[in-house]
């Protein structure tokens, strides 16, 4: 199972100044359709005085099967949304949102002008954000008994899971955050462990 992907490292703007106009590039990580338009409403706000605010975002696991959507934003059609598109499917990295702000300096760059200014922001913006191998997790809850808790850690740790929340009472109640292809391992030594008492829940 391949439950690996690629994203940006962290949130980066670039700016590139082209004949009197200023192209701001912001990319930042989006995990859902709804952050990313969040996000984008956002600079919208920030940057009402602007003249356009062109972006694409690619939301999805795998890249090649996730949802996109790219906007000129009152640019010539296909001069500044797709270009921008395009460099963020060149990384190969999804959950991400990118948006152009641009202020226009009076003077007009033509189709082609506007394509290099479009491309070349969101590509400084890209290089600076940097990209990031991460992982599809799942979580499940577990509840053991208390003797069973120490070879239990020792499995969490070797499979790289993560605890994230834990209870202690008369039973142990942990939830766990570990890797999609390492889960059923992670099941089948919880299993193994507790020889078949656990309680074992998927979230």
């Amino acid at each position: 199972m391949d439950d690996r992907y690629l994203t940006v490292e962290k949130s980066s703007t670039a700016e590139l100044k082209v004949k009197g106009s200023r192209f701001i590039a912001r990319v930042d990580h989006a995990s859902s359709v709804a952050a990313a338009n969040e996000k984008l409403n956002h600079i919208r706000k920030a940057e009402h005085a602007a003249t356009h605010n062109c972006y694409a975002y690619l939301i999805g696991i795998p890249a090649d099967k996730a949802e996109f959507k790219f906007s000129d934003d009152g640019e010539p059609s296909g001069t500044a949304g797709r270009p921008i598109y395009d460099v963020i499917a060149g990384s190969g990295a999804t959950n991400l949102l990118l948006v152009v702000t641009r202020y226009f300096g009076g003077t007009r760059l033509g189709t082609g002008g506007l394509v290099k200014a479009y491309s070349e922001a969101a590509r400084l913006a890209m290089e600076s954000a940097g990209i990031k191998e991460r992982f599809i997790t799942d979580r499940v809850r577990v509840e053991i008994e208390f003797p069973v808790y120490d070879g239990l850690l020792k499995a969490v740790r070797r499979l790289g899971a993560r605890q994230v929340k834990s209870d202690f009472s008369d039973i142990v109640s942990l939830e766990l955050e570990i890797r999609r292809s390492k889960k059923q391992h992670l099941l089948s030594e919880i299993t193994e462990l507790s020889k078949g008492k656990a309680k074992v829940e998927e979230i």
